[in-house]
């Protein structure tokens, strides 16, 4: 996607021409859902991808992505062009566009607000600020200059922001310099996370803890209204600048093509209205849709799927539209994407964590008595396939030839159970080596569909005579209880922020333990190894260091791996310009609605 800036005119007519170009029609409303409800809009603070969703629309990173290439290409888009990297490859230079405003604010006191490169520095800042608490302080901890030790200063005061940091800050007020401890083949990729968008610090001074429901950002939409798990609506933002879609996507990409024919000459935003519905149940987010309530659904739901796709049962990539929504001009927008499903056991967890042999034990007879392939068919509807790697498809540094899935045996997982001493009592459940009851805190929601993984994982567990009680929680407290440790075993998602392996690998880190490690992992041996793949680039050995990484999961079992998905979104004929992207989790900013 190329977004060509409107050339400034020196005339007052051709500007307020430009003006009218660019501003959306109110009318233009886009009724949309999510399946779970966000958790706020502080690009520090959240980390679910409803909420990213959101804020894709409303903050704008240095970089950002090509819409319309396959695979995803980095562009750039605060920035003024790709960073400037020094020969040691520890240095970047970036020069920011002048003449981008943030949305209005009060606190901005009627005054308009232009960002700044210091906007930039105070963001990557406040992530490491331990105060802020950000889930994603692992993308700026332990790379940058300096920044390590004013995170540790400020343990016990304030962090400080005005102090000198020779890692992050600002050489004048367009230019950002950013120098690194050690190579981070990631961070061009990092700078166009949701995550690190530059935000003005006298709003996030003024909000403070209300930060979640007062997002300022320089995007085409600004926040009108939040009803935490219900409703978010956006509107335009009047201070966003001026650009036109130009896509160019490869000759012979036909989702692209269209994309292009739809959009191109047009101004962003297109629509001037964005209300996003949250539906924790299929059924009635697929009545809305049927109704012409709802434009566009970010995922058709899984119980729905054989009724609504003509499915290969042999080939899950292999679907379509059955005819009679293909008659009603319904269109479906799918992919299979950069993300992988796994359960989760709790290595600081009393019952399962540990990694004495009869703990691992424990855990590889639990996973061998999970069938994976029985849930893809049954709960996915064959709209998913197997994960055998923890880098899947589509993202850098994926090995085709691995296979990770533990083989699928209650017999044989009985029998290990019986080798380590974990015998069957009289009541028909098993006891740890040393006699003591054994029962496992099971983390879930309470939708229909979390009823059924439940029923699933009741008979597996049943099978191999391990006691389980099923906790459901609501969304919010099941992120709270992964990032504290404190459940047994849970069921877990990744999608990736950025297409290189680096974004999965790094979630067993135990450096990231309270923040994306939920499964709260500390092995000396895959952490090794995990530091020096950081030193290296996408190559051969950089992949051979993730082999061996898999290898140790493997071995000390603190997950079970899952499936990864494909995404189907379904929109009405109304809608135009919707594609799936592989990174970008919604599209408004590029799309169109006829009224």
């Amino acid at each position: 996607m190329r977004l060509r800036a409107l050339a400034l005119m020196a005339m007052l007519t051709a500007a307020c021409a430009t003006t009218a170009l660019a501003a959306p029609d109110p009318d233009k409303v886009l009724h949309s859902s999510f399946n779970a409800p966000e958790t706020g809009y502080d690009p520090a603070k959240t980390s679910d991808i409803y909420s990213h969703g959101v804020m894709e629309n409303i903050f704008e990173p240095l970089l950002t992505y090509d819409y319309v290439a396959r695979p995803a290409k980095l562009i750039p888009l605060v920035a003024k062009s790709m960073p400037e990297v020094s020969a040691d490859g520890l240095t970047y230079t970036i020069h920011l566009q002048k003449g981008i405003y943030f949305a209005d604010d009060p606190v901005f006191k009627g005054k308009k607000r232009e960002l700044t490169a210091a906007d930039q520095v105070y963001a990557l800042k406040r992530i490491a600020d331990p105060a802020t608490g950000s889930p994603s302080n692992y993308l700026v901890l332990g790379h940058f200059v300096g920044v390590d030790e004013l995170a540790e200063k400020a343990k016990n005061s304030k962090f400080d922001y005005d102090a000198p940091c020779e890692g992050i800050k600002a050489l004048d007020r367009y230019t950002l310099q950013l120098k690194l401890k050690q190579l981070y083949p990631a961070l061009p990729y990092v700078l166009a996370m949701p995550h690190t968008s530059p935000v003005a610090r006298e709003v996030m001074e003024a909000y403070g803890q209300n930060s979640l429901a007062h997002p300022v950002g320089t995007g085409p939409y600004i926040l009108k209204e939040w009803k935490p798990g219900v409703k978010t609506t956006l509107v335009y933002n009047p201070n966003f600048r001026h650009v036109v879609f130009d896509f160019h996507p490869t000759p012979g990409d036909k989702a692209g093509e269209q994309v292009a024919r739809e959009m191109n000459g047009k101004t962003m935003p297109q629509i001037g209205k964005i209300e996003v519905s949250i539906f924790t149940e299929e059924q009635p987010m697929w009545l809305a849709f049927k109704s012409g309530q709802l434009d566009e659904l970010y995922s058709i739901p899984q119980p729905l799927l054989r009724g609504v796709l003509n499915m290969d049962p042999k080939n899950p990539r292999r679907a379509a539209l059955k005819a009679e929504y293909r008659k009603a001009g319904l269109k479906i927008s799918r992919v299979l994407d950069p993300e992988m499903t796994y359960w989760d056991f709790n290595m600081q967890d009393p019952v399962l964590g540990g990694f004495s042999k009869e703990k691992i034990a424990l855990r590889r007879a639990i996973a061998m008595s999970f069938d994976t392939d029985q849930t893809i068919r049954d709960i996915r509807r064959n709209n998913a396939v197997r994960m055998e790697y923890t880098i899947p498809e589509g993202v850098v540094g994926h090995n085709p030839n691995f296979r990770y899935q533990y083989e699928y045996n209650r017999p044989l997982a009985n029998a290990l159970l019986d080798q380590f001493g974990y015998k069957i009592g009289p009541d028909g459940y098993r006891t740890t080596p040393d006699g003591k009851p054994i029962s496992i805190d099971f983390l879930g929601d309470a939708s229909a569909v979390g009823r059924q993984w439940n029923e699933y994982w009741q008979e597996a567990l049943d099978s191999i005579h391990i006691r389980v009680t099923f906790r459901p929680v609501t969304f919010n407290d099941l992120l709270k209880a992964m990032r504290s440790c404190t459940y047994g075993m849970v069921g877990a998602a990744w999608i990736a922020d950025y297409p290189d392996g680096e974004n999965f690998v790094m979630l067993n880190y135990s450096k990231n333990i309270g923040a994306e490690n939920t499964a709260c992992y500390n092995s000396p041996r895959y952490d090794k190894l995990y530091l020096e793949s950081q030193k290296l680039q996408d190559s051969p050995e950089r992949n051979h260091l993730y082999d061996e990484m898999n290898k140790v999961m493997m071995e000390e079992t603190p997950w079970l791996p899952g499936e990864t998905r494909f995404r189907n979104r379904m929109m009405q004929p109304r809608v135009l310009g919707d594609e799936v992207h592989p990174i970008f989790q919604v599209s408004w900013r590029f799309m169109d609605i006829q009224k």
